[in-house]
């Protein structure tokens, strides 16, 4: 399953949630950020690789659909409501984001699973 985690400049909290479910076995994690200057700017192609998408805030959400409309229109954009107000990594973030984005994977784990095999998974470059 390819989860794709947006914020706004992609330096704390899409990379810590990166790094956190880059780890679980069966899934593919990438950040990008929805500003300008972010580390990884969002694009389509990630959007088109994602099974999932995960906006920090409301706001990164609304910046996804203005700006790809077509490419949301069969995909699932999930607001996580996680502030602007942490270190990278944080044990605090790392608490929010898990218990934040379980509920999302709960059997969606073994389609992914299934439909991976008919797919490239590699990330866009």
């Amino acid at each position: 399953m390819n989860l794709l985690f947006v914020c706004s400049r992609n330096r704390i909290r899409s990379p810590t949630a990166e790094a956190i479910f880059s780890a679980y076995e069966g899934i593919e994690a990438l950040s990008a950020g929805t500003s300008p200057d972010a580390a990884n700017p969002v694009s389509a192609d990630l959007i088109e690789w994602a099974d999932l998408v995960f906006a920090m805030e409301r706001v990164h959400k609304r910046k996804l659909q203005e700006k790809f409309k077509s490419q949301l229109r069969a995909k699932r954009v999930i607001v996580l409501g996680v502030p602007d107000n942490y270190k990278y990594m944080d044990p605090e973030l790392v608490r929010i984001l898990e218990s934040a984005v379980h509920p999302h994977l709960a059997g969606r784990k073994a389609a992914a699973t299934h439909t991976s095999a008919n797919r490239n998974s590699e990330p866009p470059s």
